[in-house]
This record gives C-alpha cells, structure tokens and sequence, in this order.
C-alpha cells in the first residue's frame, strides 16, 4: 500500500510522492538523518515504474535541505535547487561529456545545503568509456557530496562501479495497489485501473498513461491483436511495418512541440528575431541542438518500440502460463481464447523461443540495428518458429 508520510518534529514532507516502497524509505530516511548511516553512493534498483527517479529525488531533498526548510526541499523536488545536478538522458545512451561534467560538479561544495547531491536517473544507459569517467569521484569522494544513481538492476552497471555504491532494491508491487492509485489519482473507473495496470505489467507511469489514454489503449489493443493474426512472412513484414510506423509517428508528436519551443527559445537567446536568417556566428550552436534532438528523437522511437515487445513478452507470457497449466494470473486476460488456441497449437519450446528471440530483439535495438528490420526477424519466428 501507499506510504502515507507522518511529518515529524521537522515537518518534513518530501517522502510524500514515494509510493509502495515503505523498507527503502526508511533506509533514506535514517541515512539522510544519521551521518553514521550514510554512504556517499547509492545505487537504487528496481523495476520500470516502481519509483526509483521519485525516491531519489526525495532522498536529495532530505540531505540537502536542513531540518525544517521546507521551501529548500520543495526546491529539491522541483529540480531547482543549486545544490541537486540530475541527469536524465533523452538520448540513446548518456555521453562522455555528460559524465565529466556530473564529476565536475561533484567538486563544489555545497552552496547552501547540506550536500550536494548527483542524481544519475539512467545509469544503465552509461557505456563501459562513460562509467569509468565516473570511478575516481566514486573511489575519491568529496566529503559533502552523495551520488545517488538509478537502474533496473545493478547488473546493468560494471563491476567496479557496483564495488562503490550501496545497493538499494525496491520492490515489485502489486497489481491491486497499483490499480488502486490510479484510480485515486486519476478517477478512472476501477475496470479501467486495473486493465491499465495489469498491462503496463506494474509499471505506474505507463499504468497512467493508459488509464487516461484512451487512444494508447486502442494502439495497445490493435498491435496486440495482429500479432495473433500473424501467420506467414507476409503477415509479419506487414505487422513489422505497422509497428515502426505507429512508433514513428508517436516520436514525432512527442518531441515536435518540444523541438520548436527549444529552438525557439534558443534563437531568443542568440538575438535572432523569428523567420530571420540564421548568422553563421551562431549556426554551430543550432546545430549542436538540431543534433541532440535527432538523438532524442532515436531514443523515443526505440523506448516506443521497446514498449511495443515488452507488451508482446507479456502476451507469450501468458501462452507458457496457459501451456504449464496455470490461467490464473493472464496479463492479457481480454484475449484468453485467443491465448489458449496458441498454447494448444505451439509446443512449449516453440513459445519459449519467440520469447527468446523478442529478448534478442530488444538487445539488438540497443545496439543501432534497423527496427524494421529487427521486427520482420522476430515476427517471422512467430509466424514460422524459425530460429536466427
């Protein structure tokens, strides 16, 4: 269930939007209150939407603001505190330079709070290069500096990055609870709720997002749906097609708006009136950001594309549940009879290798192969039982 946050002596309130994660919490709590407590890394890990980003968050604004300051924690939370340097990539993976500057803020001390605090929300996005830039500031700390870094699981850093944090594990919660506060938060029907945050396999922010998008449920809906149709190579470019398409167009009405306000505002910095020529003086600054939205707009194609498999996981899931017997806990419960024929049709092995292959799909998106391409693959091991 939610953690209802009691205000102590302090009045402390930043643990407030932490939700299904009592045991951490109290960790942070006794660590940002007892210097003893407190490692100068942390490495927060848990499942996609299970709040990592939100308790870091919390965490930072109860180290940095002093007992009582509730105006300095709310500047925490609202990312506008000088002392708190968060990294959030939008891009494939998060740069060298990104990385060097994180460690160079890592040397000033504290302006105004307690700690400075480095919150990397994406840690797993760092590549072998990025993450050693980040060892000697983890091997080396500053006294009044903490890092606090986010993942699915700590098996997604190094090595020698995992020997330099402590390790925080959130748990996994439940499909009631989730449903539960969606419901609260958005005031959708409990069917809804419950639907949304069953498919979104837990996942509360995508739970959110389906709960009140009506049209995100009918992508869901229509792309699940065609995979069961498919049945021959034809069946599989096609629905291949369909998915980069809608991912496609999905990316672009995210970032659009984003892109023409940002190169907007930058012009307005830059004295460019709007619709006049660029001077080539500024031109390789446009660039730089034409640059980084191109990134930006790669990364939300894949994360649109991931979103599509890790449903499709869910969807043969539920195929080796039924084939083992169990049909009690379907995520796609809406297409049973579907599920079943295929559980009767499919041998064990052959489920399990389509889930291996939408594994290997994922990975390989990772790794800039071409999604049409990667698609076509996995489906004709649908339609076929073709192995790579």
């Amino acid at each position: 269930m939610p953690v209802t946050a009691t205000p102590d002596a302090r009045g402390e309130h930043m643990w407030d939007a932490v939700w299904g994660q009592d045991d951490a919490v109290r960790t942070l709590r006794a660590a940002a209150e007892d210097p003893a407590a407190l490692t100068h890394a942390w490495l927060i890990v848990g499942p996609p939407g299970s709040g990592r980003s939100t308790l870091a968050r919390a965490f930072a604004a109860a180290l940095i603001a002093e007992p009582g300051d509730e105006a300095a924690a709310r500047q925490v939370l609202a990312g506008t505190h000088p002392d708190l340097t968060a990294l959030r990539t939008e891009q494939v993976v998060i740069r060298i330079d990104e990385a060097r500057r994180l460690v160079e803020r890592a040397y000033f001390a504290p302006s105004l709070g307690r700690y400075r605090v480095i919150v990397v929300e994406d840690a797993d996005r760092m590549t072998e290069r990025t993450s050693n830039v980040l060892l000697k500031a983890l091997e080396e700390p500053p006294e009044h500096t903490i890092w606090v870094l986010c993942a699915p699981s700590d098996a997604d850093l190094l090595p020698t990055i995992r020997s330099r944090v402590r390790v925080l594990r959130l748990r996994e919660p439940e499909i009631a609870d989730v449903a539960a506060l969606i419901s609260q938060r958005t005031g959708v029907s409990a069917e809804i709720a419950e639907q949304s945050a069953r498919h979104a396999q837990r996942h509360i922010g995508m739970a959110q997002r389906l709960a009140t998008d009506a049209e995100a449920r009918a992508r869901r809906a229509e792309t699940v749906s065609a995979v069961l149709r498919v049945r021959g190579v034809g069946d599989a470019v096609e629905v291949a097609g369909d998915i980069v398409r809608v991912a496609t167009d999905d990316a672009k009405a995210l970032t659009a708006q984003r892109d023409a306000e940002e190169r907007a505002a930058l012009l307005r910095t830059l004295g460019v009136a709007e619709g006049a020529a660029v001077p080539p003086a500024v031109r390789s600054q446009l660039t730089a950001l034409e640059d980084d939205q191109k990134r930006r707009a790669t990364r939300s194609l894949r994360d649109g594309i991931d979103r599509v498999l890790t449903d499709l996981q869910s969807l043969y899931r539920d195929v080796v549940v039924l084939q083992f017997g169990r049909g009690d806990s379907l995520i796609n419960r809406e297409y049973e009879s579907e599920l079943r024929a295929v559980a009767a049709d499919w041998s064990p092995e052959r489920t399990l290798t389509v889930l291996d292959r939408i594994a290997e799909t994922r990975a390989n998106l990772e790794q800039n192969v071409a999604p049409l391409l990667a698609l076509e693959s996995m489906l004709l091991t649908v339609a076929l039982g073709l192995t790579p």
